[in-house]
């Protein structure tokens, strides 16, 4: 029997193979940003969502996926996997918590993790090299990342206005924020949960900013 969550499981992980996240695959199939958000996947009674079959199709066109490689994702048959040509490749990826990220000795000057204090996790492929995972700790990015959440961030992926970021400071502090806006000298970024504040620095303030390419969800 078919459920929900495993076709939309199916839609986080083609996103996944090709490098998105989930609002970046939907940008992709020219739907709106939020089509497959978390709360775009229960209904105002609180049931279940179904995603609908023009958004699937629009994203298998715009991936150019065929639909026994979406069925496979679906089911999570291992064998239609094994037999799909273009099955999600797994590598390995540094991984530590949202709130180990601040200490010293996990990221270069550039941003790039380093050192031994990492575990590793095996996700689908990205093509970053320097591709790593942070699990989420904390309220601040619900409803969209809940605590223990997975999530892959990019360092060669460009940021823009909507997307879901970890900043670092200068300071150490390292967050999972939405950036709101950023000129030549500033940056806005947005707590998704309406409980916490928004963030504005100077540039000059922060270390780095990476953007958020496939959460585990």
């Amino acid at each position: 029997m078919m459920r929900h969550e495993d076709v939309w499981r199916a839609l986080d992980a083609l996103a996944a193979e090709h490098g998105l996240s989930a609002s970046g695959l939907a940008r992709r199939a020219g739907l709106d940003a939020t089509a497959f958000n978390p709360s775009k996947r229960i209904g105002a009674d609180g049931r279940a969502r179904w995603p609908s079959t023009e958004s699937v199709a629009k994203v298998l066109s715009a991936t150019g996926t065929g639909i026994e490689h979406f069925a496979a994702l679906v089911t999570g048959a291992p064998a239609l996997m094994r037999d799909a040509a273009r099955a999600v490749a797994q590598r390995r990826i540094p991984l530590i918590g949202l709130a180990q990220a601040g200490a010293e000795g996990y990221f270069d000057d550039g941003g790039y993790p380093v050192g031994g204090g990492w575990d590793e996790i095996a996700v689908p492929e990205v093509g970053d090299p320097n591709a790593y995972a942070l699990e989420i700790h904390g309220d601040s990015m619900t409803p969209v990342f809940r605590d223990g959440d997975i999530v892959i961030v990019s360092p060669a992926a460009p940021v823009r206005r909507g997307d879901r970021v970890v900043a670092r400071t200068q300071q150490g502090e390292v967050m999972a924020k939405e950036l709101k806006r950023q000129s030549a000298r500033r940056v806005e970024l947005r707590s998704l949960n309406p409980l916490h504040p928004d963030f504005a620095f100077d540039l000059e303030e922060l270390a780095w900013i990476h953007r958020i390419v496939w959460a585990s969800q």
